[in-house]
């Protein structure tokens, strides 16, 4: 069970009428909650390892730990005479990263004397928000002193004026309500298992549990909404370049999706709404306004198939669709039901003017918390369906994912813990709604946090993008390799010299894009991974942070190569996907991932369901490792490899490799994919589908001449026309198979 008012006083080195004031202090500013305390052994020694977000990490920890904590502390923090002072009076144990030793026998000594001693293995305070390396330390004091290593995680001083959210210490603006704190202890290791990996993986674990703690993950995904936009009705939101130029504000948006909302109520009976919308201020008003009537919005591929579109319909239910008369006249063959309905005749039905008008006034002066009730909205989401969206995947057939309201506001904090995605942050928005990235980051997470959106209608009008980021001066840009690559032909880098931040995910970032951004626009790409059962982000790479002192260590925020690690709140595991035993982090293998954001299932397939969601573990279906410092290394998707000799292929690998020997530049669209068909010789045989020409003869003897495997080489070569894609600008892995089985019949 949570402690929830837990106190210092009495129980801590410090003198009492110290204890007291901190006490005091410590019960304003934070509102401590705590379980697993009673894993602290109740005598005896005990090393107590934690992560570190903040200065006040040691006050925390000592209001939720039933005992003393004599903590070991940097000796070089002494140099400064309120530190050397606070050593003094808290017994703080010191130690030097140059000459260990004498501190560390210190604490042996005071753990083979019966107390709880605590120690930062990162080292130092995260100036990322993440989990740091491991330092080796703890575990000689352990082994040494023969206690049990306890582990703890602290979640939510991360963005605390005492953190370095934002690049800084202190010099931030204090939270004006106190602060939610939430600290799990785990079981205890034993001294011979508590190393560096054991570490990591045991902290990873309780932090996902502490942040599903967190009470903003029980409230309602409309509800927050409501109130963030009536906190700023004067912000601009949107900049929609559609057609034209359009800005609309906080309170406008509110407004227009306030009177909407209640439409629906009243003339839609169903949980679920279809929206069929470009990204745009429409997309924004049509999914707010479901939000806010407590329904779930549905958007629509429009892009896929008709059947695909038509079996979507049925398996959610959908008999309403929200769209605009100008798309729809756009899409033909898309299966529009009866009650097809344009967004802007429902909101001339609604009202028009006349109606938002007073939801206008209320956004500008009514407290922000009266909104949602005026709604009628309830204050609990939780757990429920927030939003549906459908994705094949790239290999499978079309599955209903079931969003709640806890994973989309999950998903948003953990971003925003980052702050790589400040509210002063103008961020470029043209992926589709549809598409998970579009509809978290580029929607909802503008909405609940701040930041400006300039959406464009479509990520393939590059020269329109480049434009609106030009004439914006939009500083974050969000999309998928394939949608980034037209730029290193079709803009110029005065275009996109106010970008400080490009984050590709969905696919794989290429050495030569990432190295062609770099070099023509001084910009490096930072890559990310998720999926859209994780809501959809899981890991990114960001900006390494600056060092704050001569003598401060260098923490990396990003690494080449690797999709960045775990957000907060995340753990994972490294699992055989042959014989299903978990492997060491750093081995390869199947990627399994848990926390808040992770979805809870698909629309009415309890087999589909059943194979990703193992005890509360998503299993991804991508290949991967972790280094020692958390980066996380995607080495494919296991769909995306074939066993032939008993020897597993990448097919991504090989596909770059022909690139490569081809000397083939990748441009708009792929040129070619790799796909395996079955064989009875050796289980699979590769086919590559080429848009050029190449014949299989000169492919063997190029890639030979390379040094690839002879069964790495492709078999068969297909030419066709065009690879096939998905409206996402992946590569439609199961079109691919499926032509590859065509030509060989």
């Amino acid at each position: 069970m949570a402690n929830p008012k837990p106190s210092l006083s009495g129980r801590s080195y410090v003198p009492w009428f110290f204890e007291v004031v901190v006490s005091l202090v410590a019960g304003v500013m934070y509102r401590v909650r705590s379980r697993g305390a009673e894993n602290i052994p109740a005598s005896g020694g005990a090393l107590l390892i934690a992560n570190h977000l903040s200065y006040v990490d040691v006050v925390v920890l000592q209001l939720a730990c039933p005992r003393p904590i004599r903590y070991v502390g940097y000796q070089g923090l002494q140099a400064h005479s309120l530190f050397d002072r606070v050593f003094e009076l808290s017994g703080v144990i010191p130690i030097s990263a140059v000459h260990p030793t004498e501190g560390m026998r210190t604490a042996i000594k005071a753990l083979q004397a019966g107390e709880v001693v605590c120690i930062f293995p990162e080292g130092g305070i995260s100036r990322t928000g993440q989990l740091m390396e491991m330092r080796k330390g703890f575990e000689v004091m352990a082994r040494r002193a023969r206690v049990p290593v306890v582990p703890a995680f602290i979640d939510g001083l991360w963005g605390s004026v005492f953190s370095f959210a934002g690049n800084k210490y202190l010099w931030k603006s204090p939270r004006l309500m106190p602060t939610p704190v939430f600290i799990a202890f785990g079981r205890p290791l034993a001294p011979d298992q508590a190393d560096g990996p054991a570490a990591r993986r045991a902290l990873m674990d309780l932090g996902a549990e502490a942040f599903e703690e967190r009470p903003v993950l029980r409230r309602h995904l409309g509800r927050e909404a409501a109130r963030a936009l009536a906190k700023r009705p004067g912000h601009v939101e949107i900049v929609d370049r559609t057609a034209g130029r359009r800005e609309v504000t906080a309170a406008q948006l509110l407004a227009a999706a306030a009177v909407l909302s209640l439409r629906l109520r009243a003339t839609a009976a169903e949980k679920r709404i279809g929206i069929v919308l470009p990204p745009g201020a429409g997309a924004a008003i049509a999914n707010l306004a479901v939000a806010c009537a407590d329904k779930v919005p549905v958007n629509l591929n429009f892009t896929a198939g008709r059947a695909s579109l038509e079996s979507s319909l049925r398996l959610a239910g959908i008999t309403t669709v929200i769209t605009a008369d100008a798309l729809r006249a756009k899409v033909p063959d898309f299966p529009w039901p009866e009650d097809t309905r344009d967004l802007r005749a429902e909101l001339a039905a609604a009202g028009g003017k006349r109606a938002i008008l007073p939801w206008l006034v209320a956004a500008w002066v009514l407290p922000n918390q009266w909104i949602p009730s005026l709604l009628g909205l309830p204050r609990v989401g939780d757990r429920e369906e927030a939003a549906l969206l459908f994705t094949s995947g790239s290999s499978g057939e079309p599955k209903g994912v079931v969003l709640t309201h806890r994973n989309l506001l999950a998903n948003c904090a953990q971003i925003s813990s980052l702050s790589i995605l400040p509210r002063n942050a103008t961020m470029l928005g043209c992926l589709p709604i549809f598409h998970s990235f579009g509809f978290t980051v580029t929607l909802w997470y503008p909405i609940l946090r701040g930041c400006r959106v300039v959406t464009v209608p479509s990520p393939l009008e590059t020269r329109k993008i480049a434009e609106a980021i030009r004439d914006e001066q939009a500083t974050v840009l969000v999309g998928a390799p394939t949608f980034v690559r037209p730029f290193l032909k079709k803009a110029s880098s005065a275009e996109l010299r106010s970008l400080d931040l490009v984050v590709t995910g969905a696919e794989k970032l290429s050495a030569d894009l990432y190295e062609g951004f770099r070099q023509r626009f001084h910009i490096e790409i930072l890559q990310g991974y998720g999926l859209t059962e994780t809501t959809p982000v899981s890991n990114i790479n960001q900006p390494d942070p600056p060092t704050v002192t001569d003598t401060a260590e260098f923490q990396a925020g990003k690494r080449t190569g690797s999709v960045g690690r775990l957000l907060p709140g995340m753990t994972a595991r490294i699992v055989d996907p042959d014989t299903g035993v978990e492997l060491p982090l750093t081995a390869t293998g199947m990627l399994w991932l848990r926390g808040a954001n992770i979805f809870g299932g698909y629309l009415k397939d309890a087999e589909k369901t059943g194979q990703a969601l193992r005890d509360g573990w998503f299993v991804t279906g991508d290949l991967g490792r972790f280094d020692d410092d958390g980066f996380l290394y995607i080495e494919g998707r296991l769909s995306r490899f074939s066993k032939i000799g008993g020897e597993m292929v990448p097919h991504g690998t090989v596909e770059q490799k022909i690139l490569e020997v081809l000397g083939w530049e990748q441009v708009d669209s792929p040129l070619l994919a790799v796909v395996g068909i079955p064989d009875a010789a050796k289980g699979e045989a590769l086919v590559l589908l080429a848009s050029r020409e190449i014949t299989a003869e000169t492919l063997r003897e190029k890639l030979a001449a390379a040094g690839l495997p002879n069964l790495w080489i492709p078999k068969i070569v297909r030419q066709v026309d065009r690879i096939p894609q998905l409206g996402s600008g992946k590569i439609d892995l199961k079109g691919c198979r499926q032509v590859a089985l065509e030509v060989m019949r």
